[in-house]
Order: structure tokens, then sequence, then C-alpha cells
């Protein structure tokens, strides 16, 4: 069977599972395909192959999904991490950064198994109330996919507007600036109408938006019962500091919204699949982040490497099927926990390691740069 076989074998097979409902998790399923996509990444991605080497694991030889190696996200700043030709690629999402900053590169041929594991998180986790074509006003703080298209996550809320949201749906951020107006009026338009209002965005964004709401003096911003708050990212490069639960009361507080609809997503450019703080329908389920079918998620110790206890901190390591035209084994630089009691793998983010993407990066690409790309 050719390489090319191999892959959209693997393809089929991985998007055939995203589609399933409900989901299912399978450990030997998982295994299976994790191994057989580590034989076929590292025959078709000739600096993964040299770093897996390094670390002396090749194919046929790794028993686990576990034992395959990982990749740390600093290194996608370095070395073009894909398995096809070149001028195959339709997509390359980049890392924020300035444009003198090196910034990582996700380099995809197809988004296909991309867009599929964003639609079947986002349907479970964030609109999961919306049945038989539903579909919901969003408000996004962000900006467009046609204004920053290497963004992934500008390409992930404009997929969320295509697929659950309605006409009056769109940006409510534009050329770097928020649209105030524009989301004070959808605001009232929803209230008005007494329909739920979802609102996405980065964690800076309503930072700044809480701000000049507050500066104005706004009133009235109660949502209509089933509104919805989506966060992510969005703290990089900015003095101000405002801790996760703090932003989540506020917005609460401000939007009129229970805890359980306030949400945080915890993606990464190098990733294929997000992760998203349980269903909003949910009762009684622990907190943090339930982890897809098609996806993995280690901690190890930042120092040895190997996993860490029950209720212990360490750096959260993701295998993602999604990755099938990358490297599906990936090391963060976040450190992170198990949600103690859980039973489906909930994993809570707690920060950085200081300095683990630089030390991480700097071996990875030593071994993946050896004898050139």
């Amino acid at each position: 069977m050719t390489q090319k076989t191999s892959r959209a074998a693997l393809d089929s097979e991985i998007l055939e599972w995203m589609r399933e409902t409900p989901w299912q998790h399978d450990e030997t399923r998982f295994d299976s395909l994790a191994l057989r996509l580590f034989a076929h990444q590292f025959e078709a991605c000739v600096p993964y192959a040299r770093y897996c080497r390094s670390q002396g694991s090749v194919p046929g030889e790794v028993a686990s999904w576990r034992d395959i190696p990982t990749v740390p996200t600093g290194a996608f700043k370095e070395v073009r991490l894909a398995g096809f030709d070149p001028a195959s690629t339709c997509k390359i999402f980049r890392t924020s950064g300035t444009s003198i900053a090196r910034r990582g590169e996700l380099h995809l041929d197809t988004l296909a198994l991309y867009e599929t594991s964003l639609e079947a998180s986002l349907r479970r986790f964030v609109f999961p109330d919306l049945e038989g074509g539903e579909r919901m006003t969003i408000r996004v703080l962000a900006p467009s996919a046609q204004e920053a298209p290497d963004s992934s996550l500008s390409h992930m809320f404009d997929r969320a507007l295509e697929i659950f949201g309605d006409e009056s749906s769109g940006h409510d951020l534009e050329d770097t600036k928020l649209c105030v107006e524009n989301f004070l009026a959808a605001v009232l338009r929803s209230r008005h109408a007494n329909r739920p209002l979802a609102i996405c965005g980065t964690a800076f964004a309503f930072v700044h938006l809480l701000d000049e709401i507050e500066e104005r003096g706004s009133a009235g911003l109660e949502l209509p019962t089933g509104s919805r708050v989506l966060e992510t990212g969005g703290f990089k490069g900015r003095s101000r500091s405002v801790s996760r639960p703090d932003l989540h009361a506020m917005i609460g507080e401000r939007f009129g919204l229970p805890g359980s609809h306030v949400l945080n997503q915890y993606g990464m450019t190098e990733l294929g699949s997000q992760f998203y703080d349980g269903p909003l329908q949910e009762e009684g389920a622990p907190p943090g982040k339930p982890t897809p079918p098609w996806t993995r998620v280690r901690l190890i110790d930042p120092g040895s490497g190997d996993d860490v206890g029950p209720d212990r901190t360490g750096m959260i390591v993701i295998h993602d099927l999604a990755n099938t035209g990358s490297v599906a084994a990936i090391q963060t630089a976040d450190l992170g926990r198990f949600t103690a009691g859980s039973v489906d793998e909930r994993f809570e983010i707690l920060g950085r390691e200081p300095g683990a993407e630089e030390r991480g990066c700097s071996i990875a690409a030593d071994s993946m740069l050896e004898t050139g790309t």
C-alpha cells in the first residue's frame, strides 16, 4: 500500500470516529490508530523521523501511544513539520507574535479533519442545545478569518458562525478595535426578543469590553436564559493580568450568567483539536475539560518525562489524531492536573512551565536539523 493510500485510509477512519454520536471512547481503537499514524508520520516527515531516532524510538518498536515521541510546540517555530509536498499546502496557521519574532506554523493539506473535529466539539460542549439545524446569534470578539487569515482562532470562530450562527451573528472586533456600539445593539436585540446570545472571544477582548461597559455606565445587560460565553487565550503581550476565575466571575455578573454558561476553550495553533469545559447541560459533573475520543492527554514530570501520579501537577502532553498531516504527539509548555474523581480524563489548566518551550525546542530542533531539513 502506498504512502498516499495509507494516509487516506487513516484520514477516513479518524473522520468516521469524529462523526459518531454518541462519542465512543475506545482505548484499543485509539492505540491502533495512533501507532499506525506514528508509522506514517515517521516515514513522511523527515525532521520528525530524525528526532524519533535520536530518542531511540522507531515504528515497530513502540508498544503504545504513550511511547510515541512528542515534539515540543516550540519546534514548530524552527522546522516545517509536515508529511506532504509543500505544493499541496492549502492552509498555514501561525502562532501569535510580531513580524520580527519567529512564529510557529502548522501546515495543512486538508481542512477536513480540523473542521470535523471542531464542529463535533463545538456541538457537544458549546451548542449542545441546538438541534435539527437550529441556530442562534453569535457575536465574536476577535478578528474575522478574512482579516487574520493565518489565525486558527479566527478560523475557528468563523466556522462557528457558519455552522451555528443566525443572520444576526457577526464580529464586534475590527481593525484591532472593539465595536462596542454594535455589540450593545446585539445585546439589546437579544433581550428584546428574549432569545439567547452566544458571545465568543479572546480573554483580553472580554477584559477591554467589560472596562468599556463600566466606563459608559451601561446597565441592563443581563442576557436571556440559555445565553453563554466562550473565552479563550488572548493574554499574551499584555501588561495587565486578570486571573481566569476573576474574569469568569466578572463576565457572569455583568451578563447575568451562571458559572456553567461561562466556558473556556484550550487549544493551540499546533493542534487539530481543541478542549472545552464540560457541556452546558451536564449536571453534577466534575470541573475540567473532557477529552474527545480521538485525543489523549498525558501529564508528565518536566524533568524526567515520566507520567505524574494522581492529583499531581504535570506538563500537558497531547496526542491528537486530527494531526495526520503533521505530528500527532505534542508536548506543550502548559501545566495541568487531572480532575479528582473524574472518570473521563478531564483535566485543568494551571499555567505555564517557565522556560519549558525554549528548553524542549532547543533539544528537538538540534535533532531535527542535524543534517538539514
